[in-house]
């Protein structure tokens, strides 16, 4: 039995929470936040306490690791505090915003010795996580392109928008990491262009909307990116592998698997998934069970702080490429 602790109490702090709650082998003792009416929100629904701070929880509980998907620029405060701790840690991604600080957080993890997952759930979707196998397995042959769309069904909120770090840090993120993850391989060359072309607003927070990415891997295999904040037709997650023997392509979801044939239309579908705790759900209960596998049996995990620093790093130089027009050689 694994007993966590959860930092935030927000829409992705109650998604954990659910989780653990209904995992057999973890129980949630915990939820900390300075507000303590948010966290008892979570806790009246799931179990635990409500925690003020990572002290309070530890004098009165037993933890062995510690969910962190607080605001992002509270990170790094909070891995100091449960590494020092020796607790085991999922942060949610991005670690930080500042690679600096992302060196910090690695360092202490490093000199404690504690475990580490971040939070990049989407390698652990099914369907994802059987394409990348059967791309190891060889059956495209070699690689020769990669391409990733991710468009949300609509955009956040301005208040989000303005803290969410940019659309390269937030969302195409997920993106990078899969790309790295499904070739292996970590890229020579990135070149980014975007435009605000969903919300004018949001181009007034400074932001993007709309954006492709292309990251040129060491061997030639190319990646490209698209995303968009709004899709009229659903949450449309796709992925395409091409190479020398042939192509693997993810599909979006329905909720009803029905097609509709006619004499005004021909394979008239519903319309896909609307969000990504939705077409997700299966992958995040997936990242805790492989969390939970590998504190149990001292292993490490699958998606580390190297892994996290790596794609903002990669996220970091989109935006570079963005402002200066050019390609970003690493």
């Amino acid at each position: 039995m694994i007993r966590f602790c959860l930092f935030g109490s927000g829409r992705m702090g109650d998604l954990y929470c659910e989780i653990i709650a209904r995992n057999p082998d973890a129980e949630l003792v915990g939820v900390i936040n300075p507000n303590l009416p948010s966290a008892r929100k979570l806790t009246d629904r799931y179990g635990g306490r409500a925690f003020a701070s990572f002290d309070d929880c530890l004098k009165h509980s037993d933890v062995d690791a510690a969910i962190v998907c607080s605001p992002t620029n509270t990170h790094l405060e909070i891995i100091r505090q449960v590494a020092e701790a020796g607790k085991a840690i999922l942060c949610e991604k991005p670690i930080d915003l500042s690679l600096e600080r992302v060196d910090e957080c690695i360092a202490l993890v490093e000199q404690h010795r504690v475990p580490f997952m971040v939070g990049f759930n989407r390698r652990f979707d099914p369907t994802v996580a059987a394409l990348r196998a059967q791309v190891a397995d060889g059956k495209v042959g070699d690689l020769n392109m990669v391409l990733l769309t991710s468009r949300d069904p609509a955009p956040p909120p301005i208040g989000y928008i303005e803290r969410s770090g940019g659309y390269f840090c937030d969302s195409t993120i997920h993106d990078i990491d899969l790309a790295c993850w499904i070739t292996g391989e970590t890229p020579v060359e990135v070149f980014a262009s975007g435009s605000c072309l969903v919300d004018e607003d949001i181009g007034k927070a400074g932001d993007i909307d709309t954006a492709m990415t292309t990251l040129k891997m060491p061997s030639g295999v190319l990646c490209h990116i698209n995303n968009s904040r709004k899709a009229v037709y659903g949450f449309d997650q796709r992925i395409e592998v091409f190479g020398s023997g042939g192509m693997l392509q993810t599909l979006n979801q329905r909720d009803i698997l029905l097609s509709h044939s006619s004499s005004e239309a021909t394979d008239a579908k519903p319309l896909l998934k609307h969000f990504f705790l939705e077409r997700y759900a299966a992958s995040f209960e997936q990242e805790i069970a492989e969390f939970i596998s590998c504190l149990a049996s001292d292993t490490p995990t699958s998606v580390d702080q190297n892994d996290g620093k790596r794609a903002l790093e990669i996220a970091l130089a989109c935006e570079q490429s963005l402002k200066e027009g050019r390609a970003i050689r690493f």
